[in-house]
């Protein structure tokens, strides 16, 4: 590069640290926390809702509809959360 020889251009320093970067196994292991988490926790508040309904309670309707979004949603705190350590 001519401008680097003249000076114009200061040599870029590493984007990130070593130790601040995302390795494979970080990746992996969110994936598989946030599966399970948001399996367990959206199922059995489903389980829960839905065991509700059949017993003649329409209050089981409140656990039963928000148990998907509210399981994707701990998938989504605990990005945030891998997110943060960068």
């Amino acid at each position: 590069m001519i401008f680097r020889v003249l000076g114009l251009v200061k040599p870029r320093a590493r984007p990130h640290p070593p130790d601040m970067s995302v390795s494979r196994e970080d990746i992996l292991v969110l994936g598989l926390t946030a599966g399970v988490v948001g399996s367990l926790v959206g199922g059995l508040t489903l389980y829960a809702g839905l065991a509700l309904v059949v017993a003649g309670s329409h209050a089981g309707w409140l656990l039963a509809l928000p148990a998907a979004p509210f399981g994707g949603a701990l998938g989504y705190i605990l990005a945030r959360r891998l997110a943060a350590r960068l």
